[in-house]
């Protein structure tokens, strides 16, 4: 189940759901039915409270709609970011780095990904923000491959190709496990860095696999 950061309720009155099973239970309905199934009324039918617990957080349904998008970005794009921009010995490290992201959904969601980019396709407002979140995930990581030499160019086109792919991966909604898709990993870093990663490189992100 997504969850939002814990956040200050107020405590007055008898209210049964907090701001937080609100933005959650919106989350879902956004993932698995879309957001035109993300209603004020149907919601409250799920929590069992009445629309007057809605509005005790939120001004509108289109201040929910703006926290879903919030939560978006600042989750899957701000993970993305900040791993690219972690400082890195080797561009394998910065590579695995960004990695991190496509192998711990609690990083990087792609069922939310995948939702908010069908919602992009009926909202003009909601396609700017993809294509933003996209230039800012692009960007940092061309910006990481920058920072271990490569030039400009073939920065540029090593970003698209590791970030590209992975999204294509998702699109095409692949069901290979994650243990099947590290086994090819030395292979994979090489694809993206054209270096060849020590053992130590793989056991090193292995151990990040374990440990989730």
């Amino acid at each position: 189940m997504i969850m939002t950061a814990p956040q200050a309720e107020p405590t007055p009155g008898n209210i049964k759901v907090t701001r937080s099973d609100w933005i959650n239970l919106a989350l879902e309905t956004l993932i698995s039915d879309g957001v035109g199934n993300v209603r004020v009324l149907t919601l409250g039918q799920k929590l069992g409270v009445s629309r007057s617990s809605f509005y005790w957080y939120f001004d509108s349904r289109q201040d929910l709609l703006d926290q879903l998008l919030k939560h978006w970005h600042d989750t899957n794009t701000t993970a993305i970011v900040e791993r690219a921009r972690r400082p890195a010995e080797t561009i394998i490290m910065g590579v695995m780095n960004v990695f991190e992201c496509w192998a711990d959904e609690r990083l990087f969601d792609p069922r939310l990904d995948f939702a908010v980019r069908e919602w992009a396709r009926r909202a003009t407002d909601v396609r700017r923000m993809i294509d933003q979140a996209d230039d800012e995930r692009l960007s940092a990581i061309r910006d990481m491959y920058r920072r271990h030499g490569y030039d400009d160019e073939d920065a540029f086109i090593r970003a698209r190709v590791l970030y590209y792919m992975q999204i294509g991966y998702y699109v095409l909604d692949l069901k290979e496990p994650v243990e099947a898709r590290v086994s090819h990993l030395a292979a994979y870093l090489r694809s993206f860095t054209g270096q060849q990663p020590t053992d130590a490189d793989v056991a090193h992100f292995m151990r990040f696999i374990a440990a989730r």
